[in-house]
């Protein structure tokens, strides 16, 4: 499959692109792209749309001190991103949304793949506003979808946890936290899946792991030799966790806690600046 991506080196698409090229896909990254322009996308089979415009470090409060700009470049620059692919004959569409689309719902309950929208800030009405778009101009011709994923983890620059274990390897306070997350590579494979199912449509949950701080900085602390006590476990009765059924139908199966186990030497060594 010819498969055109957006945002392909940002925290979310490179492992989205690794993923395609590793299992045989042709992808075009657009390069010098950027969104409200109008991309090249003949010939491709397909549009990952992964690409979003915001403050560095932050997608809720990613808009700064410009939201309209930040919806002009993110909402109506996809909105007519989906337009420019259909009209250059792209077959499938699939669309990088967010769990922050849930943010509205009780504390404690489970999100399942299907359940509407409810956001609570500008990132997730953005992406909401995204979803619905792209929806209402699915056809047989033109299969369109969202992903909805949770925190995304794994090595690499950005490392979305430096400021965390920097802060508690030098002993300063650092939040007692648990939240759901997603390794970058289950991520990928999932996003190829939702290319590939026969019935695409609709929204996708992307979850694995629920992951503690106390968890994450006590395996920080057995890999430096720290002796400084993580903060303490956090309430996971108010946590919303993402049931991914629609993906397991799929055959999808994380593997984030070896994968965690697996790459902490190397998220501690990208968080505090040392080489591999």
């Amino acid at each position: 499959m010819r498969i055109a991506l957006t945002g392909a080196s940002g925290l979310v698409g490179r492992w989205i692109h690794r993923a395609a090229i590793e299992a045989g896909h042709q992808v075009d990254t657009l390069p010098g792209w950027r969104l409200g322009q109008i991309p090249d996308m003949t010939g491709c089979d397909a549009l990952i749309h992964a690409a979003f415009q915001h403050v560095p470090g932050k997608y809720r409060g990613g808009e700064g001190d410009d939201p309209d700009a930040f919806t002009r470049a993110n909402l109506d620059g996809s909105v007519a991103l989906f337009h420019v692919a259909r009209a250059q004959g792209v077959g499938r569409v699939l669309f990088l949304s967010s769990r922050a689309v849930h943010d509205g719902h009780p504390a404690g309950i489970d999100l399942a793949d299907d359940l509407p929208a409810a956001p609570v800030n500008l990132y997730g009405e953005v992406k909401a506003a995204g979803e619905a778009a792209l929806s209402a101009m699915g056809a047989p011709d033109f299969l369109t979808a969202s992903l909805r994923p949770t925190g995304v983890f794994g090595p690499g620059q950005p490392q979305k946890w430096t400021g965390l274990i920097r802060d508690f390897l030098a002993d300063r306070p650092v939040p007692s936290r648990v939240a759901t997350e997603v390794h970058g590579a289950d991520l990928g494979r999932a996003a190829l899946l939702v290319l590939g199912d026969p019935a695409m449509g609709g929204s996708y949950n992307v979850s694995d792991l629920i992951l503690d701080h106390h968890d994450l900085l006590s395996g920080i602390a057995v890999l430096t030799g720290s002796h400084v006590p993580p903060p303490r476990r956090a309430d996971v009765g108010a946590l919303r966790v993402p049931l991914c059924d629609r993906l397991a139908a799929l055959g999808w199966r994380p593997d984030g806690l070896a994968r965690l186990h697996a790459d902490l030497p190397q998220i501690l060594r990208d968080a505090i600046g040392e080489e591999s």
